[in-house]
């Protein structure tokens, strides 16, 4: 018995493995530590609160769509019913003196999270697919609809509102500067970033990806798929949870914003565009499109549409996300021969760039027509001056668009053959080491 176990366990990782594995997570301590003496305005110290919470909010959404391939198109709901919760509580404890500090109330917007899920789950997880997809939609809208009726919960349009500092306070922490409020994101983070990568270790995360790929299979050796969708669903419940209740720490309200279909639109734009397939392909995805949505909104009214389109080439061109573009690359590094990529990818980047500059111009001049067509033509989009009543303007929009694109097709192709021949020449190289 002895020797079929030795036989059956897997190998100890190496040493040099075992160091790698940990020196990752305490250099990623290290880094949310210094951040705030590196950037210590105000403004980077809030940008870096909303990606700490998007984090966490993109992961819990992963364990459903990236871990158990059930797209959902409701996953706000339990980060909003955290978030109501988290601020009820900071009022009941606030008014009756209760010797809870700050830190400890995001796990009772995960404890809402999971009852929520916990709740329904087991009715909506029966399914997965296109049925499960439209259940979730279902149940957001009318969860959205209800925070504008049940006043005395969700407290209308205006939503709830309180103040944090009023709670009991742990080494004289008063959680009011925002440095504070960042180290607390920080904190539960790095907690929920482990947490969710031990789940993914577990037996359950492993039957969760065996239910993505083939819920036939598993059903075959016994497990019942059902099952391990639901225990998946009340997962990802728990983390929105805590994520919606960091956000409303973070701002002192929860409104109806936070149930809404646009909060659940951003995080599958995050875990998708960021790459699925990976852990931290989430983790990618959340910091890009926090910190691309607040600096597009600075510069254009539209950033919406611009978000649309790059989630549209994202799915069209490189469906493994962010991610799955730099682990493509992976054989060349180990080979040494990324350099022989760099020409063609700077040759490309000229045509894709005026491609890009022609469509903006576009967009821009369009909605000038069909938005504000009584103001001044002279307009500004990404920091380009342009006159969107000069025919010039459309002169050149139109040129860039069709001579980007031209010349466009012609570089990625000249890409894809480069790609071709360098990939082999990797792997022959690393085959004859």
């Amino acid at each position: 018995m002895t020797d079929l176990a030795s036989r059956v366990a897997p190998p100890r990782p190496a040493l040099s493995d075992r160091l790698k594995f940990y020196g990752v997570w305490i250099a990623t301590a290290l880094t949310l530590l210094l951040l705030p003496q590196i950037f210590s305005s105000g403004g980077s110290l809030t940008t870096f609160s909303l990606v700490g919470i998007s984090i966490i909010f993109a992961l819990s959404y992963n364990i459903l769509l990236g871990q158990t391939g059930m797209l959902s198109f409701g996953h706000a709901v339990y980060y909003g019913l955290g978030g109501f919760l988290a601020i009820h509580a900071i009022n009941l404890l606030g008014a009756n003196k209760w010797a809870i500090p700050l830190p400890l109330v995001p796990l009772i917007g995960g404890m809402a999270g999971l009852f929520l899920a916990a709740l329904i789950g087991w009715v909506m997880t029966q399914r997965s697919g296109t049925a499960f997809a439209m259940i979730s939609l279902g149940l957001a809208e009318l969860v959205a609809s209800s925070a504008l009726i049940l006043r005395t919960f969700f407290g209308g349009e205006a939503g709830i509102s309180a103040n944090r500092t009023k709670l009991f306070k742990v080494f004289g922490l008063s959680f009011g500067p925002q440095i504070q409020i960042y180290y607390l994101v920080a904190a539960w983070t790095l907690i929920a970033i482990i947490a969710m990568y031990a789940l993914t270790r577990t037996p359950l995360g492993r039957m969760c990806n065996a239910v993505r790929d083939n819920p036939e299979r598993v059903q075959f050796v016994g497990y019942d798929p059902h099952v391990v969708r639901y225990l998946a669903f009340c997962f990802a419940g728990f983390f929105a949870g805590i994520a919606g209740a960091l956000a409303a720490i973070n701002f002192e309200i929860a409104n109806s914003a936070y149930l809404g279909a646009v909060q659940s639109g951003t995080v599958l734009f995050a875990a998708y565009i960021g790459g699925i397939g990976f852990f931290i392909g989430p983790i990618v995805g959340a910091i890009f499109v926090t910190i691309l949505s607040l600096g597009l909104s600075d510069l254009t009214q539209v950033w919406q549409l611009y978000f649309g389109l790059f989630f549209i080439a994202v799915v069209l061109y490189a469906p493994g996300g962010i991610t799955g573009l730099l682990m493509m690359h992976r054989p060349l590094i180990r080979a040494g021969m990324l350099s022989r990529m760099l020409p063609s990818y700077l040759i490309a980047a000229l045509p894709t760039l005026a491609l890009v500059t022609g469509l903006m111009l576009m967009i821009e001049t369009i909605v000038h027509y069909t938005v504000n067509p009584h103001e001044d033509p002279y307009r500004k989009a990404f920091g380009i001056p342009f006159d969107a009543a000069s025919p010039l303007t459309w002169a050149i929009s139109a040129a860039l668009i069709v001579g980007g694109f031209w010349l466009c097709r012609m570089a990625w192709a000249r890409v894809g053959q480069t790609w071709d021949e360098t990939l082999t020449a990797a792997r022959a190289k690393v085959h004859a080491l």
